[in-house]
């Protein structure tokens, strides 16, 4: 049965649907079959693998909504052992649907038990808001990933989402753990960076990733052309680093791959 990984954090700008984006193409890389869901009304996960949204018909508000299953859903895409649930602007609309229908927040619980087991990862990019449709994530999923910045007004965002979580996993989802806490657009160089760091591992002894993910041109450019960064510059720091964010999540070494090796990845057959 297929893991179910969020990405969250209430604050925009973080690189949640980044990181969502380029952990799934790694762990795709790596012969394991992924669900990317995007459960985000903008859509970034969507844009990220090179889906059109004006040519999208059916997405997670229709799923969420109960007007499609998952399976009817979800799009392959081209880079290897990668599907999407995508997502566009209609899916805003399902925060106010969902208010008033049965089980609102158990309903992508419930579809995405139909397709666990087809998949041994599925990785769902959270919104960066704590309304309904995260609280849908937060209860269908095993474990949370929380990218945050180094910077000290993270910190309370922080502990409201950790807050929202205890709540979570208390009344609808005892199961419910932190993966990790990723640091994101990192910047070692900076004091400000380090102390925030050290203050999050006092509250998270053992939660924080190692990995830290550098701010990078080639990271930030990769979602214009619809690829995730390991497609669009496999030698790039960003894509490095995503390499080593997937190594820890599977218990591995921190090591990267040997160069050559590294830069022979394939679009799907």
């Amino acid at each position: 049965m297929g893991k179910i990984i969020a990405v969250a954090n209430q604050k925009g700008g973080v690189g949640k649907s980044t990181t969502a984006v380029n952990l799934a193409a790694y762990l795709g890389s790596r012969d394991f079959k992924v669900l990317i869901v995007d459960s985000d009304p903008q859509g970034n996960s969507t844009t990220g693998y090179g889906l059109k949204k004006k040519l999208v018909k059916t997405t997670t508000y229709d799923v969420l909504i109960g007007n499609s299953r998952v399976q009817e859903a979800a799009v392959e895409t081209e880079f290897k052992n990668v599907t999407i649930l995508p997502a566009t602007e209609d899916l805003a609309g399902a925060e106010i649907e969902l208010v008033n229908m049965e089980n609102r927040v158990n309903r992508l619980k419930m579809q995405l038990l139909t397709c666990k087991n087809d998949y041994d990862y599925i990785i769902i990019d959270c919104p960066p808001a704590l309304g309904t449709l995260t609280i849908n994530c937060l209860v269908a999923c095993d474990s949370v990933i929380v990218p945050m910045l180094a910077e000290f007004y993270a910190l309370e965002g922080l502990s409201q989402l950790v807050n929202t979580i205890k709540i979570v996993k208390k009344s609808y989802n005892p199961s419910l753990e932190i993966e990790g806490i990723l640091f994101t657009m990192f910047d070692g160089r900076l004091n400000v960076a380090n102390d925030v760091v050290e203050e999050v591992k006092k509250y998270f002894p053992d939660k924080v990733f190692e990995t830290k993910i550098p701010r990078n041109v080639r990271t930030s450019e990769a979602p214009s052309h619809g690829k995730p960064v390991m497609y669009y510059d496999r030698s790039s720091k960003g894509a490095e680093a995503y390499e080593l964010l997937g190594h820890e999540l599977l218990g591995e070494p921190l090591q990267l791959a040997p160069k050559k090796r590294r830069g022979i990845f394939t679009f799907k057959k």
